[in-house]
């Protein structure tokens, strides 16, 4: 699994990290049943502490998107549905606007005149 976090994202490392597989999950990288790797290996790759990982998967369990299986690891319940990947991309949006100045009601403006 590959994951990247920006460090500049104002955002905690375990909502970055749970985003990531989020996204990973709604594009289809991990079927139902597939086994993700161990929260020790991706915390090692993504420079970060394991209990960083272990909360964003627990988040995302908590979701219904993982499994935890005593001896058999996190494996995936189901894809992400399109409104779990919507939520998690508009509040990206909602985030790069106030970044920029935006309040959440220009957004919603600009959303309301697109065709």
């Amino acid at each position: 699994m590959l994951l990247t976090l920006d460090l500049n994202d104002a955002r905690p490392l375990h909502e970055q990290v749970a985003g990531a597989i989020r996204r990973a999950l709604g594009e289809g990288t991990y079927a139902p049943g597939d086994r993700l790797p161990p929260a020790r290996d991706l915390a090692e790759a993504l420079g970060i502490n394991p209990n960083t990982v272990l909360r964003a998967l627990r988040d995302l369990r908590d979701e219904g998107l993982l499994e935890f299986r005593r001896g058999r690891g996190v494996s995936v319940a189901g894809r992400a549905d399109g409104r779990a990947l919507l939520l998690q991309r508009a509040r990206e949006l909602l985030e790069e606007a106030t970044r920029l100045g935006y309040r959440r009601e220009d957004l919603i403006t600009m959303l309301e005149e697109l065709p």
